[in-house]
């Protein structure tokens, strides 16, 4: 053997580490992986907030956009009911003798194709004579002397809402009840 292959086996590490080295690197191994873990955990968890926070986003975006549709529809036909009103008057005045015209019936069409647009759209009608006032859906006008007031006897502007958006309120005259009405 020479002295070059002598120095190979003297620099020949060991076959069997000794236990500190091990033990040194099993630590190393294992506050490693704790710092794995944790970092994991930590994107886990960002992410976890991201998608939660993203979903809350899309609730009230959508929530915003009904909100926002029904604000519009409720302007829109806030617009509409003066119109229509007139256009019920209109036709309470024709006299009797021309109902049977064509001209009349075509118009009740027309008539009843905007009332129909109104129930289709969801709005309702506020409750009229004989109902218990209430400040939310009435307006009082007038009130019968002697009066509570606590009852609704006539109305001179029909009110009306949307789901729960009032589009106009009914202006009313309010009385006490008639024993004798059956609403």
């Amino acid at each position: 053997m020479t002295d070059s292959d002598q120095m190979k086996y003297d620099t020949w590490p060991d076959s069997e580490p000794d236990n500190e080295e091990l033990e040194a690197e099993e630590a190393s191994e294992e506050s490693e992986i704790e710092r794995l873990t944790a970092e994991r955990d930590l994107y886990l968890d960002q992410l976890q907030r991201s998608r939660a926070e993203f979903i809350n986003l899309r609730k009230r975006t959508d929530t915003e956009r009904l909100r926002l549709g029904e604000v519009f529809t409720a302007s829109t036909i806030g617009k509409f009911l003066s119109v229509i009103d007139d256009w019920d008057r209109a036709m309470a005045a024709v006299p009797e003798s021309e109902h049977d015209d064509s001209w009349f019936k075509g118009i009740q069409m027309i008539q009843g194709k905007f009332h129909n647009i109104l129930d289709q759209s969801g709005v309702t009608e506020v409750p009229g004579v004989g109902a218990a006032f209430d400040p939310a859906i009435h307006e009082a006008v007038s009130i019968d002397p002697g009066s509570r007031g606590e009852v609704v006897v006539e109305v001179y502007q029909k009110g009306f809402k949307l789901g729960d958006t009032m589009l106009r309120p009914a202006m009313v005259r309010t009385g006490d009840a008639d024993p004798d009405f059956k609403a």
